[in-house]
C-alpha cells in the first residue's frame, strides 16, 4: 500500500534538508526545490523523490536534536536507532533515499542501507502473513480487550494489545486504532508520555490508508509539544514526533487546526529552527489561507531577531501582511508590538532606515493607554531600544548630509516622544544645518529647547560656534530681535559675551551699515580685551568703509592689518578696490596702489606656493578682481576726461596694475599657480564642509555683506 503526501507536507518534511529559502531569504541562492508549487491535495512518493534535493542544498541540523549527526560513512545502525524524524529525513536524502515517508519508512531505509535490523518500530507496511500469532486467544478477542481496556483509559496496556494485535497479520480495523489513540490523548498525552505511541498509531493509520480524527490528531499534535529542548515536556514528545504527526494527519486526508500549525510554530520558534519555523508559517498563510494568530508571529519574530536572523523577520513581516494584518493597527495589542519591536532590531541591523521609521510611524497610529505605542515598542527591549537610538541618530546624520533641514528637525522632535533623548552631537547637527539653511527662527527655536534641556541637566550645554552659527542665521534674514534673543541666551548660559567669531559677526551688522568708525571701536575693544582680529575682522571692517565711499579709511584698515602681521586675501583687496569706486582721481590712485600691492603678493605665492585655506590665505585674483579692475579702470577713463590726470601717464603709471589683474591667467605660469590653487582648494573641501571649522564659520559669517545688492565687498 503506497503512502502519499500532499505538497505542505513534502515541504515541511524537506524543511530541514533543503534550502527552502530561496522566496523567503533572498541572500541564499536558491534550488530547484525551493520552487515547489501548491499542487493537489496528495502527491505520490514516487514523484516527490524527483524533486532534487541533493546534498549540496542541505543546511545544518536544528537545534532540535540532541545528538550528533554521524557522517554517512561511519553510520551505524545503533546510530538509526536514535535517530528521529528531521534527522532520519536528512539521512535519507544525503544517502539518495528519498527524504518523504513515514518514521517507519525513513528508518528502514536507512536501516537497509546500513545493513541493520529494524528495531523498536512497526514495520513500514501492514503485515501480510502472521507473525507468530498467539494461541491463547485470537484476533477477536485482542480487539474485544482493546475495547474493555480503553474504556477503562489505560492507554499503555490498550498499546500493548494493539502490537499484539499487529501480529495476526489482519487488516486492523479503523475502530481499534482510534479506540486506543483516544486512550493515548486522555489526560494531554498523559503528560506527554504517551506522545511516541500516538505518532506511531497515527503514521499506521495514515499507512493504512485511514483518516485520523482530526480532533484527537490536532490535540496529539499540541499535547505532544513542551518548553524544554527540542519542545519537549519531561523528555517526552517534541518537535520531532509533532511533525510526524503533522505528516500523517496530512497524508490522511485530516483536517489540521490553525492551533496546532501555531504549537508547531511556537516551539520551533523557542528552539530556534526559524527557517523551519517560517517554512510553516508560509505554508499556513499561503497554502492554508490561515490567519495565525498575532502572538505566534511576534514570538517568531522576536526569536529570529535574537539569533539574529534578519531574513527571517523580515520574512515574518511579510507574512503577517499577507494574511492580512495591518502594521498600523497590530500595535494595539502586546503580540502586535513585539512584531514590531522584532521588526525594528532587523531594520536597524540591516540599516534599513526607512523601514525602521515606518514601522515607528505605524507603531504611533496604535491607541494605547497610557502611553504612545510608538514609545512602547521602541522602550520594549534594550536591544529595541538600541535600535530605535541608532535608527534615528543615522537618519538625521543622512538628513544632514542631504541637506534636508526638514527631515532633520522632523526626526528630532520625534526622538523625545519615543523615549530617547537626543546626543549633544545630533543637536548640534541639526541646529547647524538649520542655520546654514538660512532658516533662522527654526534654528533659534531648536537652539532654546536645547538650552532648556540641558538647564534640568539631561545635555550638554550648547558650545560656542553653535551660537556663532544661529547668531550668523539671525543676521543674514535681517532677524534683529533673535539675534540679541540668541546673543542674551549665550551671556546667561556660557558667560560670556562671545568668542572672535562672534565679535566678527558683529562687525558684519556694522558693516552692513557702513558705520565704520563703530567697527573701529569693536577693533580697538578687541585688541584691549587681548583678542586679536583675524583677516576677516579687519576685511568687513574695510567692508563697512566699502559701504560708505570711504578709500582712505579702507586703504588705512589696510596697512593697519599688515603692520600687525595679518596678510590680506584677494577677498580684502577686493573689498579694498569696492570701496574706490567712488568716482574721485584720489580714490582711483589709492585703487592703484592696491592692486599693484595685490600682484605684487601674487608673484611671492608663486614663488613660495599656497599653504593652507586658499578662501582665506590666497591672493590670486578670481573673476570679482577682474570686473572691480575693469570698473576702475572706467573711473580712470572718466578721471583723465574730467582733466584730472593726463591720458597718457595715466594709461603709463596707474593703469598697469589693474590691466596685470586682468590679463593675470593669460601666462603659461598663471596656468600652473591655477592648477595648484585647484589641488588645494579640492583638498580642503572636507574642511570647509565641516559645522566645527572656525576659519570656515569665520568667512560664511560675513560673506553676505553685499548679496542684497551689487558685490561691493567679499571676505
Amino acid at each position: 500500500m503506497k503512502l502519499i503526501f500532499s505538497s505542505h507536507t513534502i515541504i515541511l518534511a524537506l524543511a530541514y534538508s533543503l534550502d527552502v529559502s530561496h522566496a523567503l531569504l533572498p541572500n541564499r541562492q536558491s534550488t530547484v526545490s525551493s520552487r515547489i508549487v501548491p499542487m493537489r491535495r496528495h502527491l505520490s512518493v514516487a514523484y516527490a523523490d524527483k524533486i532534487d534535493t541533493s546534498a549540496d542544498t542541505l543546511d545544518a541540523p536544528s537545534s532540535a536534536e540532541t545528538i550528533d549527526a554521524p557522517e554517512v560513512s561511519t553510520l551505524t545502525a545503533r546510530d538509526v536507532a536514535a535517530m528521529k524524524y528531521r534527522m532520519l529525513q536528512r539521512k535519507c536524502k544525503e544517502m539518495g533515499l528519498g527524504g518523504t515517508g513515514d518514521t517507519a519508512e525513513l528508518r528502514s531505509r536507512l536501516m537497509g542501507k546500513v545493513g541493520g535490523a529494524h528495531a523498536g518500530e512497526e514495520g513500514p507496511t501492514e503485515p501480510t502473513k502472521p507473525r507468530h500469532p498467539p494461541a491463547d486467544e485470537s484476533a477477536a478477542d485482542v480487539i474485544a480487550a482493546i475495547t474493555e481496556i480503553t474504556e477503562r483509559g489505560h492507554w499503555k496496556k490498550a498499546v500493548r494489545k494493539l502490537k499484539k494485535l499487529g501480529k495476526y497479520g489482519d487488516t486492523i480495523p479503523i475502530t481499534v486504532y482510534e479506540n486506543v489513540l483516544g486512550a493515548c490523548a486522555e489526560g494531554r498525552l498523559s503528560g506527554a508520555r504517551a506522545a511516541e505511541p500516538a505518532r506511531k498509531i497515527m503514521e499506521n493509520m495514515a499507512r493504512a490508508d485511514y483518516v485520523i480524527p482530526s480532533e484527537v490528531g490536532n490535540e496529539c499534535i499540541v499535547n505532544s509539544l513542551g518548553t524544554e529542548v527540542g519542545g519537549s515536556h519531561d523528555t517526552f514528545g517534541g518537535i520531532d514526533t509533532a511533525l510526524a504527526m503533522l505528516a500523517a494527519m496530512e497524508a490522511s486526508g485530516s483536517y489540521v487546526t490553525s492551533d496546532a500549525y501555531a504549537s508547531v510554530v511556537e516551539a520551533l520558534s523557542r528552539d530556534g529552527s526559524l527557517d523551519e519555523a517560517v517554512l510553516l508559517i508560509r505554508a499556513m498563510v499561503v497554502e492554508k489561507s490561515f490567519t495565525p494568530p498575532l502572538s505566534m508571529l511576534g514570538n517568531a519574530a522576536l526569536a529570529a531577531a535574537r539569533e539574529r536572523m534578519d531574513d527571517c523577520v523580515m520574512n515574518v513581516l511579510s507574512l503577517a501582511k499577507a494574511a492580512g494584518y495591518e502594521l498600523d493597527t497590530v500595535g494595539a495589542a502586546e503580540p502586535g508590538r513585539n512584531l514590531l519591536a522584532a521588526g525594528l532590531i532587523a531594520a536597524e541591523r540591516t540599516d534599513n532606515l526607512r523601514l525602521g521609521l515606518r514601522i515607528l510611524t505605524a507603531a504611533k497610529e496604535s491607541k494605547t493607554q497610557p502611553d504612545p505605542c510608538d514609545l512602547m515598542v521602541s522602550c520594549s527591549s534594550p536591544a529595541a531600544q538600541r535600535a530605535s537610538t541608532l535608527i534615528h541618530k543615522r537618519s538625521i546624520e543622512r538628513a544632514v548630509t542631504d541637506d534636508n533641514w526638514k527631515v532633520a528637525v522632523r526626526i528630532l522632535q520625534l526622538m523625545p516622544v519615543r523615549g530617547i533623548l537626543p546626543s549633544t552631537a545630533i543637536w548640534r547637527k541639526v541646529v547647524t544645518l538649520c542655520a546654514k539653511a538660512g532658516k533662522s527662527r527654526k534654528a533659534t527655536a531648536l537652539l532654546l529647547d536645547w538650552i532648556s534641556l540641558a538647564d534640568q541637566g539631561k545635555v550638554e550645554k550648547p558650545p560656542q560656534s553653535v551660537f556663532n552659527s544661529v547668531v550668523n542665521a539671525c543676521e543674514i534674514c535681517g532677524e534683529e530681535a533673535l539675534t540679541v534673543a540668541v546673543l542674551e541666551s549665550m551671556k546667561k548660559t556660557l558667560g560670556t559675551s562671545g568668542d572672535l567669531i562672534t565679535l566678527n559677526i558683529a562687525l558684519k551688522r556694522l558693516a552692513k551699515a557702513g558705520n565704520f568708525l563703530a567697527c573701529e571701536g569693536i577693533m580697538i575693544g578687541m585688541l584691549d580685551s587681548g583678542v586679536e582680529p583675524n583677516v576677516v575682522s579687519y576685511t568687513t571692517a574695510i567692508a563697512a568703509c566699502a559701504q560708505a565711499k570711504n578709500s582712505k579709511m579702507a586703504t588705512e584698515w589696510l596697512k593697519r592689518m599688515i603692520s600687525r602681521g595679518i596678510k590680506p586675501n584677494y577677498h580684502t583687496y577686493n573689498t579694498v578696490l569696492a570701496a574706490c569706486l567712488d568716482g574721485t582721481f584720489k580714490s582711483t590712485k589709492r585703487a592703484s596702489s592696491v592692486a599693484a600691492e595685490m600682484m605684487a603678493a601674487v608673484d611671492q605665492e608663486i614663488v613660495l606656493g599656497l599653504k593652507g585655506n586658499p578662501n582665506l590665505k590666497s591672493v590670486v585674483p578670481d573673476t570679482y578682481s577682474k570686473k572691480l579692475a575693469r570698473e576702475v579702470m572706467k573711473q580712470l577713463r572718466q578721471n583723465w576726461r574730467d582733466g584730472d590726470i593726463d591720458m597718457r601717464v595715466a594709461k603709463a603709471t596707474i593703469r598697469p596694475p589693474f590691466l596685470r589683474i586682468v590679463d593675470f591667467d593669460k601666462s603659461e605660469v598663471n596656468t600652473r599657480i591655477f592648477e595648484d590653487l585647484q589641488k588645494a582648494m579640492a583638498g580642503m573641501e572636507a574642511e570647509v564642509k565641516s559645522d566645527t571649522n572656525e576659519h570656515y564659520m569665520e568667512y560664511v559669517s560675513i560673506m553676505d555683506i553685499h548679496s542684497a545688492g551689487h558685490r561691493a565687498a567679499e571676505v
